[in-house]
C-alpha cells in the first residue's frame, strides 16, 4: 500500500482534521497491524481497528516471449523517447481502443489486435458500432487473434501470433501497447496472514456490497475491488460512502449498477446502467424493451458525414416501465450521458422520458421522442438533423 504525497493546504488539512500521512510501503504483520517501510528503508509498525484497502491495479503483460523486454502499457504511452510509428494494440478493452483512436488521430498507422469480443461488459450492439466506425476510419483490426512472442528486429519489433482458427499471424511494428487487462496490487501486502480472500485469477479483493472483505475490519474499494467499475469516480465515491458508514454518519452504499461512463473513441459512447444483455439476463427477454434510434448530428450535416454512424437506445423493464439502461454513441458523449446520469439514478420511467421537453437542436433532445422499439421491426435509420 503506498500513499501518493500530498501539497500545501491539502497537507495542512490533514494535519487540521488530524490525519496521519505516511508516505510509505505497508504490509500486514497481523490482524490489527502493518509494518511500514519508508524511502529510507526505516521500519515502524502501526495499528488501527480497522482498515480500508485501496491501492489500485498495473496493466498486465501476457505470459509470451518477449512481451515485457519489448512492449509497454498504456501507462508508458505518453512517456516514449520518440514517437510510436507503426503501432499494434493488444486487447479490446476501453482501453485499446481509446489509445488506438487518439494514436490514429495524430497520423500513427495504428492496429488493434482482438481476442474475442470489443468492450467486454459494455452494451455489445455499441461495441460493434463502434469497431465499424473506427474500421471504416482507417485503423485495422486483426480479429480473433491473440500474440504468441515478440522478437527484436532491428529497431523495429517482429509479432507472430495465432487465429482463432490456428492460422498463424505475423507482422513487423514499431510499438507494441499491451492493454489486455489489469491486475490488482495485493500480492506483497500480507493480506494471507489476516484471511482477506481474493479472486484468484486477478488478485481482486472480494467483498461484499458494503465493501467489507472476508476479515470483518478491512476494506477494499477501487480497481482492486473484484467485480467493481476500475473507473477513478467510482472509487472516490466509494471511499466516500465508506467512510460515513464507518463513522457512524449514513448507512447508504455505492450504487455499482448506475455508473455513468464514456469511453473516448473516435466516435464516443456514453452508457449508464444495464446493457441489453444483462438486462435480459437479469429480468428475462420478455420483460424487456428497447426504444431506438439512430441520429445524425446538426454538425455533421455541412461535413456531411455519416447519418446512420451515431446511435440511442433506452432499455426498459416492461413490468415497471423503468429505464434501466441508457446508451449514447455520437458527439460530446460524456456531456449527454452525465445529464440523464441523474434519471437513471433516481428510478426514471419511460414516461418521465417522454414528459421531458427537449432543447432543440440537440442530440440528446432524441431521447425524449424515441418511440421506435427494437421489438416492433420498424427501421431506426435517422430521417433528419
Amino acid at each position: 500500500m503506498r500513499v501518493q504525497p500530498s501539497h500545501g493546504n491539502v497537507l495542512n488539512l490533514f494535519f487540521i482534521i488530524q490525519v496521519t500521512y505516511l508516505n510509505e510501503y505497508a504490509s500486514f504483520v497481523d490482524s490489527h497491524t502493518v509494518k511500514t517501510v519508508n524511502k529510507k528503508g526505516v521500519e515502524k509498525q502501526v495499528t488501527a481497528d480497522k482498515f480500508i484497502l485501496a491501492t489500485g491495479g498495473r496493466p498486465k503483460y501476457p505470459d509470451i516471449p518477449g512481451a515485457r523486454e519489448l512492449g509497454i502499457t498504456s501507462d508508458d504511452i505518453f512517456s516514449l523517447s520518440k514517437p510510436p510509428g507503426k503501432t499494434l494494440l493488444v486487447g479490446a478493452s476501453y482501453i485499446a481502443l481509446e489509445c488506438a483512436g487518439f494514436l490514429k488521430g495524430l497520423g500513427f498507422d495504428t492496429t488493434i489486435m482482438v481476442r474475442s469480443i470489443l468492450l467486454r461488459g459494455f452494451d455489445q450492439q455499441i461495441a460493434s458500432k463502434i469497431g465499424e466506425y473506427m474500421e471504416e476510419h482507417g485503423i485495422n483490426f486483426i480479429r480473433e487473434c491473440v500474440p504468441t512472442s515478440l522478437e527484436k528486429n532491428g529497431d523495429r519489433i517482429d509479432v507472430k501470433g495465432k487465429y482463432d482458427d490456428g492460422v498463424d499471424f505475423q507482422d513487423v511494428f514499431d510499438t507494441v501497447v499491451f492493454a489486455v487487462g489489469r491486475d490488482a496490487e495485493t500480492k506483497s501486502i500480507g493480506l494471507e496472514k489476516v484471511n482477506v480472500k481474493v479472486n484468484p485469477s486477478n488478485g481482486k479483493v472480494i467483498a461484499d456490497s458494503t465493501e467489507k472483505s472476508s476479515a470483518d475490519h478491512i476494506f477494499a474499494i477501487g480497481d482492486m475491488l473484484d467485480g467493481k467499475p476500475e473507473l477513478t469516480p467510482v472509487a472516490i465515491q466509494a471511499g466516500k460512502l465508506l467512510a460515513r458508514r464507518l463513522c457512524g454518519k449514513s448507512n447508504v452504499l455505492t450504487n455499482y449498477d448506475n455508473v455513468p461512463t464514456t469511453v473516448f473513441t473516435p466516435l464516443e459512447y456514453g452508457c449508464c446502467g444495464l446493457s441489453e444483455e444483462e438486462a435480459e439476463k437479469r429480468f428475462g427477454a420478455d420483460d424487456v424493451e428497447v426504444f431506438h434510434s439512430n441520429f445524425w448530428p446538426l454538425e455533421w450535416t455541412v461535413a456531411h458525414r455519416p447519418e446512420n454512424a451515431c446511435y440511442m437506445k433506452l432499455v426498459v423493464k416492461k413490468s415497471t416501465d423503468v429505464v434501466v439502461g441508457f446508451h449514447y454513441l455520437g458527439p460530446n458523449a460524456g456531456e449527454v450521458t452525465q445529464g440523464f446520469a441523474g434519471m437513471i439514478a433516481l428510478g426514471a420511467t419511460k414516461e418521465n422520458f417522454d414528459d421531458l421537453i427537449g432543447i432543440h437542436p440537440t442530440t440528446a433532445e432524441g431521447f425524449t421522442t424515441l418511440n421506435i422499439t427494437k421489438s416492433s421491426g420498424v427501421s431506426a435509420a435517422a430521417t433528419g438533423c
